[in-house]
């Protein structure tokens, strides 16, 4: 192993240890100010992951948060220099962490926060004008094979439980109604404007949009869609989508 990568292996460890061959110019004590170091690097990214998961940490607590935290930090090193990059398998982490096993939506409501912050970042694009779509659809013989392109800030997730509704009633102190936590949702995450929403949809929906991210026609789309949902409704899925900007273009069948 490497001296640099000795030394990166050591900030992260829970090992008080300092790495062998530090030395300080100004004769202090090298095992005292690389603890100092050490201290700070993995203090930023814990507050990191406070910052990106915060509805996770007022479900488990400041504390208790800090301490998972740490040893997400002490397994899992960086990979971008970027923090918001940090943590974006915390989701696993957290399904794998036997301590919150009692708190089986726990792993799902960081995906969430995950999704909005990829959302977040995401590149930005001019939705689709509604009256392109309608003038595609006054010409059915042609739609079918046509494909929607979808903002790039675009997410979706399906949770065995209710997070939509945990995460929405973590962002006031208002009381919220009560709600079947053991209920399935399917989640839309995307950025219209400069606000990322999160929007519960059916199960039709859903498969319909990843349809598009896998840019399959219309048609096929609507027929995934109707697979998993009997009474799916395009033309409300459709309005959904257009209504927060999820749409950006819609390319024409080529004949070949």
């Amino acid at each position: 192993m490497s001296t640099q990568a000795a030394f990166a292996k050591a900030l992260l460890s829970a090992d008080p240890d300092c790495p062998p061959g530090l030395c300080s110019r100004n004769g202090a004590d090298p095992a005292s100010r690389f603890a100092v170091y050490r201290n700070n690097v993995q203090g930023s990214l814990i507050n990191a992951l406070a910052e990106s998961y915060p509805v996770v940490a007022q479900l488990v607590g400041a504390d208790f948060f800090r301490v998972m935290a740490r040893t997400y930090v002490q397994d899992f090193a960086p990979c971008s220099p970027l923090l918001n990059d940090y943590g974006q398998d915390f989701g696993d982490f957290i399904q794998g962490f036997t301590p919150v096993a009692g708190l089986p939506y726990l792993a799902d409501t960081a995906r969430l926060e995950r999704l909005r912050i990829e959302a977040y970042h995401a590149a930005d694009a001019q939705p689709l004008e509604p009256a392109r779509l309608l003038t595609a659809m006054s010409q059915p013989d042609s739609l079918g094979q046509a494909r929607l392109l979808l903002h790039p800030s675009l997410r979706t997730l399906h949770s065995g439980y209710a997070v939509v509704n945990l995460w929405a009633a973590h962002q006031s102190d208002r009381a919220w109604p009560a709600f079947e936590l053991q209920q399935e949702q399917y989640v839309l995450v995307l950025r219209n404007g400069l606000e990322v929403e999160v929007i519960a949809v059916d199960a039709g929906c859903l498969s319909f949009i990843n349809s598009l991210r896998n840019q399959w026609p219309l048609e096929m789309a609507a027929a995934y869609a109707m697979d998993a949902q009997a009474d799916f409704d395009l033309g409300q899925c459709l309005g959904l989508l257009l209504r927060h900007g999820a749409l950006i273009n819609l390319q024409p069948h080529k004949k070949a």
